[in-house]
């Protein structure tokens, strides 16, 4: 593991062997956020820096809101798995990768300290600045991968990050009663949604028919957008709020 000057000022080398090059000579334009799901955050670090582990990040986030660096930002880390993200089906060379050290789901999902989430959201607004990443793509290992992986989880505050100028985000809708969809439903409704989900970026088929996969989407959608309820169950309050994160996209107006 050879032995690097950190790309963000606020970071420690921590080099890991897993890593490579960029397809293409791609410039990252996502940054994804993972949490670790394990104990302790010494395993963590040990796993993403094992070469036989296979998987690594650029960042690597402690909850006293240290930053480690196990990837320089040129290359290719390998966290991100078989993804996709508004046709991208190369994550890993389209993105930077930040585990942030959390137990999880695993653990019972415990809050995410008040100095790790600053110190996340001064990198993400370092890294967005040097490689001008549009707010739309900070995203959620969850959003790329829905149904395989979770994370970072529905108590990860992304309101918080949007509050300091990271991220895209709107205040959720309530939740309330009326019409709903859910899977089995099939329709020109379930095809309006479909459709919505995927200007948005998820992996969704626009047939009209409420599969595991749309119901993947509109959970994965939930636990970012959403977290109050995560059920997959695409109500009034999910569909108002996937609508008007889209009005406020800058390419598709207002």
């Amino acid at each position: 593991m050879s032995a690097f000057t950190c790309d963000y000022a606020g970071a420690a080398p921590a080099p890991s062997p897993n890593f490579g090059e960029r397809a293409g000579g791609r410039r990252p334009d996502i940054i994804l956020l993972h949490y670790t799901g394990m104990e302790t955050a010494e395993g963590a670090l040990k796993w993403l820096r094992a070469p036989e582990s296979q998987v690594s990040c650029h960042y690597f986030v402690h909850e006293d809101g240290r930053i480690e660096q196990l990837v320089r930002e040129a290359d290719r880390a390998w966290h991100a798995g078989k993804s996709f993200w508004k046709g991208e089906i190369d994550i890993n060379s389209a993105s930077i990768g930040i585990e942030i050290v959390n137990a999880g789901h695993p653990g019972g999902l415990p809050d995410f300290p008040e100095k790790q989430i600053d110190a996340v959201v001064e990198l993400c607004l370092d890294c967005g600045r040097r490689w001008d990443i549009a707010p739309e793509r900070v995203l959620a290992h969850s959003d790329v991968a829905p149904i395989r992986k979770v994370d970072p989880g529905e108590n990860f505050p992304w309101q918080r990050l949007h509050a300091g100028g990271v991220g895209h985000w709107v205040e959720p809708s309530p939740i309330a009663g009326g019409r709903f969809f859910q899977k089995g439903d099939a329709g020109q409704p379930v095809e309006a949604l479909q459709t919505m989900l995927s200007l948005y970026g998820y992996a969704v088929e626009i047939d009209g028919i409420y599969s595991e996969k749309t119901e993947g989407a509109v959970a994965a959608f939930q636990r970012h957008f959403r977290p109050v309820r995560v059920d997959g169950i695409a109500d009034f309050s999910t569909i108002d709020t996937l609508h008007r994160l889209l009005s406020a996209l800058p390419r598709l107006g207002a």
